[in-house]
């Protein structure tokens, strides 16, 4: 049986606005793309990583710890409304034109320092064991909808409307947001656009599901992983 080529795909635009350059920012010791890329690269199941960029610093930050950069994105899908879609889809074009044929896209957004291999492994032995369409990584939501409220004026009136009281949160439904840290793809749903979907999700820990696009967020990040070496 043919091995299963799953490529790790890192999208890195140079045009960051919270934080300038944001995928190189200094986070302790290394630029912020530097955590996902090496935890990329000890995957078992990665065949091949490459970054996705328009931006030379960033470019050559990526190659200088480990990272394929085959191709520079275009200007027209490094924009601040650009969805990820195209961006894959480039990616996979180009790929293919170089007789690169992945099975399944592994996205890791390079803003999501905390998330390490043993996430992106057993994720994507999820999607191994499922045979679903795709995996997305998620984590139990901290500030729940049901308690959360709106205001015309200065009244105050329930976000959600619910027949239920909920007092304690104990009884809160449990629910889950995304956290931007993997995403697993079959290759087929990417280049047909595929509507109709089964997608798994995949559990991590909120201590694990920072994700940087604010100053605040990086320094976070930066006590979290402090707190983790000692």
């Amino acid at each position: 049986m043919q091995q299963l080529q799953f490529l790790g795909l890192i999208p890195a635009r140079g045009g960051s606005k919270g934080i300038i350059k944001k995928c190189i920012t200094p986070l302790i010791n290394k630029p912020l793309i530097a955590y996902t890329i090496e935890e990329a690269k000890k995957s078992r199941y990665l065949s091949k990583i490459i970054v996705s960029t328009d931006d030379e610093d960033i470019a050559s930050v990526s190659k200088e710890y480990g990272a394929e950069i085959p191709f520079k994105r275009p200007k027209e899908l490094a924009q601040d409304d650009t969805p990820t879609l195209p961006v894959i889809q480039h990616a996979l074009t180009r790929l293919m034109s170089q007789g690169y044929v992945p099975d399944y896209i592994v996205l890791l957004q390079p803003t999501s320092p905390l998330r390490n291999v043993t996430h992106i492994d057993a994720a994507i032995e999820k999607i191994i064991q499922t045979k679903a369409d795709m995996i997305v990584s998620l984590c139990k939501v901290t500030q729940h909808p049901f308690w959360m409220r709106r205001m015309e004026g200065d009244k105050v009136f329930p976000f959600i409307e619910t027949k239920n009281t909920y007092n304690r949160r104990q009884d809160l439904p449990e629910l889950f947001r995304l956290n931007g840290a993997i995403t697993v793809a079959r290759r087929e749903i990417i280049v047909e656009e595929k509507k109709k979907l089964d997608i798994r999700g995949f559990v991590m820990e909120e201590d694990v599901s920072v994700d940087v696009d604010t100053p605040m967020d990086l320094f976070i990040a930066q006590k979290m992983l402090e707190a983790r070496k000692r």
